[in-house]
């Protein structure tokens, strides 16, 4: 789109007809020789100007027009501005914390194509798709097992964090349960984000084994820095011994954080429960527009320039040609015996 940053420049145009109108001549003052045949010379000289001469007068005023006119656009300063860049600034941190503890292999949970898949990969794809839907967010990946690892920081690109998602395999951070350090991390890492909103979601089938920092202490903890957790159990009720489900302490620590609990005992309920995370954390995308501007100033500016080179050299020329004409072809001179002004062709 065409644009003038000083459109108020265009005003300035009738200037210099206007100056002409309403200021007086400029009247120059030359040393001059006095002779009674002066007008019979003027007349004779007048002779010599060629129409092509007069018509120079014309179009030199054209030309000074036209440098004028491409002066005042050139100090508008003519810009065209291209099509709008937008950059998404996250609203959000979120904060995966997915078990990988030996219980995940339990095969209970059936994908989208009706097959039995343990509970990881069950994770792994409903994860993904909700990942899809959380354009605007910064997402984060912690894995547990013995011990809390970082597995991607937080970054907008959900592409990235899925593909580290899916390379995840069982018992790759330890066969046991560590969810407090996994919560404790995510606060530490909470501490470099200045996002608004902080949100972790905790995916486990146990209950915590190997944690330093008991689970409901560190999200105490998480509380008091604006962290919300929501827990998400997806382990079997009746399971007994270590790998037992331990739904109380998943329920004290969602509400210790004003989070939500949640039980998926089937692929359908796992889903279930990312449709309502998407209701509960509402997606607030805040957008950032800028349109690049281009100048072109230094087009009509450049034009104006080769148009006064060109008025000046073709005034150099028709210059020299008019003396070349009159020099040779014309020699005026005084009769003696006459007096009178005689113009003698050569």
């Amino acid at each position: 789109m065409f644009s003038l940053l000083y459109p108020w420049c265009i005003a300035l145009l009738p200037l210099p007809w206007l100056l002409r109108a309403a200021l007086p001549p400029k009247r120059v003052r030359q040393v001059a020789l006095r002779v009674p045949f002066g007008e019979r010379l003027r007349q004779s000289l007048s002779t010599s100007m060629s129409t092509s001469e007069k018509l120079g007068g014309s179009n030199q005023l054209w030309i000074q027009s036209l440098v004028w006119s491409l002066l005042v656009l050139a100090a508008a300063r003519p810009q065209w501005i291209e099509e709008p860049l937008t950059k998404i600034q996250p609203t959000r941190d979120l904060l995966l914390l997915v078990d990988l503890s030996g219980s995940m292999r339990q095969e209970d949970f059936v994908n989208s194509a009706g097959e039995n898949i343990d509970r990881l990969n069950a994770v792994k794809e409903v994860v993904g798709e909700f990942l899809e839907k959380r354009e605007g967010d910064r997402v984060g990946l912690v894995v547990f097992g013995d011990a809390a690892y970082l597995q991607a920081p937080f970054s907008t690109d959900l592409g990235v964090v899925r593909q580290l998602l899916d390379e995840c395999d069982i018992g790759m951070a330890g066969p046991r349960t560590a969810l407090g350090d996994a919560i404790g991390l995510g606060v530490n890492l909470f501490d470099k984000s200045d996002a608004p909103a902080k949100t972790m979601i905790a995916l486990t089938d146990g209950n915590d084994t190997k944690s330093q920092v008991p689970p409901l202490e560190a999200a105490r903890v998480a509380a008091q820095r604006d962290i919300r957790i929501h827990t998400v159990a997806i382990g079997d009720p009746t399971t007994v011994g270590e790998e037992k489900l331990d739904e109380q302490a998943l329920r004290d620590m969602a509400q210790a954080t004003d989070g939500k609990y949640f039980f998926a005992a089937d692929r359908q309920s796992l889903a279930g429960v990312y449709r309502e995370l998407d209701q509960i954390e509402t997606q607030e995308i805040k957008t950032i527009s800028h349109r690049p501007r281009r100048e072109l100033f230094y087009y009509p500016l450049g034009l104006a320039l080769l148009l006064s080179m060109a008025d000046k050299l073709w005034m150099a020329l028709s210059s020299s040609r008019t003396q070349r004409e009159l020099q040779p072809s014309k020699r005026v001179h005084v009769n003696a015996a006459t007096g009178e002004l005689e113009v003698v062709e050569s």
